[in-house]
């Protein structure tokens, strides 16, 4: 049996705008749920995310934009099965120098992780991102041409790109 995904939505979003991908996850047999999170910074988000998952070792955890965010800092604090990054928040829009200070914890990340991004996300440079990546030890990157933040205009290529990595990658709970 596939790992249980656990899927938290951007900062601006809500549990309700994640329906499209967790039905589209159980529609490819994958077992998907929501994580609400509190507002504000990522790091007093990762508490919650811990206590919404219970089981991280047996989880792959993720989300879009902040929701990935916070599921990144989790994963470098606790063993994951792996991490899916949707439209990861590398900077805000114009303040690409942020990019070093939101990517210092992944080379502590020790799980596979997936990242889909839009490469006119102007959440993350797509130069930028490339560069960021090679901070993960098991990493793969999937960008999409012309598509801003959020996976929503490529969805069911990115939730086949998930399971396929998925069956691959991540272990058998």
């Amino acid at each position: 049996m596939p790992p249980r995904i656990y899927l938290a939505p951007g900062a601006s979003g809500s549990v309700a705008g994640l329906r499209p991908q967790l039905a589209g996850l159980r529609a490819r047999g994958l077992v998907a749920r929501a994580v609400a999170l509190p507002r504000g910074a990522a790091e007093r988000a990762v508490p919650a995310y811990a206590r919404a998952v219970g089981e991280l070792a047996a989880s792959v955890i993720g989300g879009h934009s902040f929701g990935g965010r916070v599921a990144s800092l989790l994963a470098a604090e606790e063993p994951v099965a792996g991490l899916l990054l949707l439209s990861y928040p590398l900077h805000a829009p114009g303040r690409p120098e942020r990019w070093d200070e939101r990517t210092a914890h992944w080379p502590r990340i020790g799980c596979p992780v997936l990242l889909l991004s839009g490469e006119s996300d102007p959440f993350a440079h797509i130069d930028l991102l490339r560069t960021a990546v090679e901070r993960l030890p098991d990493a793969e990157l999937v960008t999409y041409p012309r598509v801003r933040h959020g996976i929503g205009p490529v969805l069911d290529e990115a939730l086949d790109r998930i399971a396929a990595w998925i069956e691959k990658s991540a272990p058998a709970a």
